[in-house]
């Protein structure tokens, strides 16, 4: 039974001291702001493995200029291109890379205020063009996205003078919720995060675009194990769930 417990334990990477007292790694994390699911997943990973996580969130440029300035981690959690980078960069270990989940774009409107309708491609542009602000992530992939659709939607000269860019999308739906901005757009779990706001639904399928959250193991990292355990702990069915009512769609579940 002894046997089987340590073996156990031993491929989540959890190791024994010298008296046989189950001792845990320290797992440093470097996130973008995911603080929203791994705020329940962690308590959870923690608990079931005896490691510890030491999670440091940043919006995905300042996060690479850490990096950059040496800040030591075992696992990053950011957009793939991010770890493709940090991949041919050295500092993330080859075929580490697992994507985790990804998340739809959103429309935010203050709590309490009339829900705009979103449901069409023309009820979506008619938003656009009545809205007096819409607040985006300009230096994120949804922002990017966005300014896109307004040229494929041929608004861009009406909505551009309306838009209030934030230099990240954890920064998008509060001057909603303060009612400083008319609407955000966002990925739907920065939405879900703040209880200010409310979510008028996704963007229609036809505009539609995806945030992907990837994680890769640091080429330093202390404890390679727990650093797989970690990662691998996100296709747990408790993670799974958190992910999902967290309005992040889990890459290969059903």
């Amino acid at each position: 039974m002894l046997t089987r417990l340590l073996a156990a334990l031993l491929a989540v990477g959890v190791t024994t001291g010298a008296h046989g007292v189950v001792l845990g790694a320290e797992i440093k994390v470097l996130s973008i702001p995911f603080k929203g699911p791994l705020d329940r997943i962690g308590p959870q990973f923690e608990r079931t493995t005896g490691h510890r996580l030491a999670v440091k969130y940043a919006p995905s440029a300042p996060l690479q200029k850490q990096i950059d300035a040496g800040a030591p981690f075992d696992v990053v959690l950011v957009f793939p291109t991010v770890v493709d980078q940090l991949i041919e960069q050295g500092k993330v270990t080859a075929g580490t890379r697992v994507d985790i989940a990804r998340a739809g774009l959103g429309v935010a409107f203050k709590k309490g205020a009339a829900k705009p309708d979103i449901r069409t491609i023309e009820a979506f542009k008619r938003i656009l063009l009545v809205s007096t602000s819409i607040a985006y992530a300009a230096q994120g992939p949804s922002g990017v996205h966005l300014i896109g659709l307004l040229d494929r939607l041929e608004i861009a000269q009406e909505v551009k003078p309306k838009l209030k860019p934030m230099s990240a999308g954890s920064l998008v739906v509060a001057p909603v919720a303060k009612g400083e901005v008319e609407i955000g757009i966002v990925s739907i779990p920065f939405i879900l995060a703040e209880p200010g706001v409310e979510l008028a639904g996704p963007l229609p399928r036809e505009l539609q675009d995806y945030v992907h959250y990837s994680s890769g193991i640091g080429i330093s990292a202390q404890d390679r194990n727990a650093a797989e355990a970690f990662v691998s702990y996100f296709g747990q069915a408790e993670s799974v769930e958190v992910l999902r009512a967290h309005g992040l769609e889990v890459v290969g579940a059903r």
